[in-house]
């Protein structure tokens, strides 16, 4: 895939300043915030930057490759796009850009239950290549049913949620009456007026929705109905009991998100699963829990020769995907980063996000002298050898 960099935005970071300019407050505010006081999403990427690794440079070195495989699928980067919800309120048509984006540079697109594109849509886009994420709903029935579209659809990976017993208490979301549609107040309106290319962007593609779940919804709901039904669908809490249930049923890869412990991990493996998504769902869930990668450190040494150890939570560049490479990941997963690319730039994000990660890691590789991602780990620089 030929890459597609506009220079202007050379780094996530103007992405999000750029993303902040594009979108409604409420939008935005939904993207970047954590839960509560906001401490696990910054102490996410602050730990994350603490971590050193160490260059030999007079070594016999050959060309970096990013390709690294994963579940018997060789990727062209050890990146992929994590499950983000109401991704359509913040940009139009986004989990069908992004999707298309992944799948053209050959790195996994996952799809969340609770965002705005369908099961069916995006597996057409990515020729049946997308993992799905699967909010686990209350009736079996439902389970079922959304089972047997994702594997119709050719899903290879299934994600399933831990870190969700509850919704995080988010109150930046709180006083913007936040939903979908959402909750259309006097401020609400004259934020998205202030965003007229978003609001046109909108109109024209129409009111997002909860596309995988409509089939499952009554028709014509108000907001006090949907937040109902969501509330009645959905048993956030996963157990032993659940997840052999699921087991039993989807026969492709399965994957728990949101471990962060050595407990979770174990159970996990105990039942048969494929891989872990070392989580704290980007800061959104608990404030008062570690960074991701520092439960990442105590997991992978214990895990990695066991099962497919991932992480997500706090990576925003290629050079932190680099840290949580060394750090004992088999693969890392971004979510905001994406979604700052593609609120900046719409359908041409995904492609810049993707291009830049990829030179962003290549370059640190070159730095270090490693010819293969796995090398990162010899060059983890340990508080013993500082």
């Amino acid at each position: 895939m030929k890459s597609e960099i506009n220079y202007k935005y050379p780094s996530v970071e103007d992405l999000r300043t750029k993303a902040k300019s594009k979108i409604p407050k409420f939008a935005f505010e939904y993207l970047d915030g954590g839960c509560n006081e906001d401490v696990n999403i910054k102490k996410n990427t602050d730990r994350i930057r603490d971590i050193e690794l160490k260059p030999k440079y007079l070594v016999d070195y050959q060309e970096p490759s990013l390709k690294t495989e994963l579940f018997g699928h060789t990727y062209d980067a050890p990146f992929g796009i994590s499950p983000v919800g109401l991704q359509g309120l913040m940009w139009p048509k986004s989990p069908e850009i992004l999707a298309k984006a992944a799948f053209e540079h050959n790195i996994p697109f996952v799809l969340s239950t609770v965002t705005t594109a369908s099961i069916e849509k995006i597996a057409d886009i990515t020729e049946g290549k997308a993992w799905f994420q699967l909010y686990h709903p209350a009736e079996e029935s439902v389970t079922k049913d959304i089972l047997k579209r994702a594997e119709t659809a050719g899903c290879p990976v299934l994600v399933i949620l831990a870190d969700v017993p509850s919704f995080g208490y988010r109150p930046r979301d709180i006083r913007n009456g936040l939903s979908m549609p959402p909750k259309m107040t006097l401020t609400n309106i004259i934020n998205a007026a202030k965003r007229p290319h978003w609001a046109l962007k909108t109109v024209v593609n129409g009111q997002p929705a909860f596309e995988t779940l409509k089939t499952y919804m009554p028709k014509n709901l108000n907001l006090n109905q949907l937040a109902k039904f969501m509330d009645a669908t959905f048993s956030g809490r996963l157990d032993e009991e659940k997840i052999k249930k699921i087991r039993d049923i989807w026969k492709g890869k399965l994957v728990l998100k949101g471990a962060e412990s050595v407990h979770d991990v174990e159970k996990a493996y105990q039942l048969g699963l494929d891989g872990v998504i070392v989580s704290n769902h980007g800061g959104r869930q608990v404030d008062v829990g570690q960074a991701s990668v520092d439960s990442l450190q105590a997991i992978a040494p214990l895990y990695k020769d066991k099962m497919t150890v991932m992480m997500d939570s706090g990576i925003r560049g290629g050079a932190d995907v680099a840290r949580v490479m060394a750090s004992g990941a088999d693969f890392s997963f971004m979510g905001r980063t994406f979604m700052y690319g593609v609120s900046a730039l719409g359908k041409k994000g995904g492609n810049h996000t993707i291009s830049i990660l990829k030179q962003q890691l290549t370059q640190v590789m070159e730095q270090m002298s490693c010819a293969k991602v796995a090398d990162l780990q010899e060059k983890l620089i340990t508080n013993a050898s500082k």
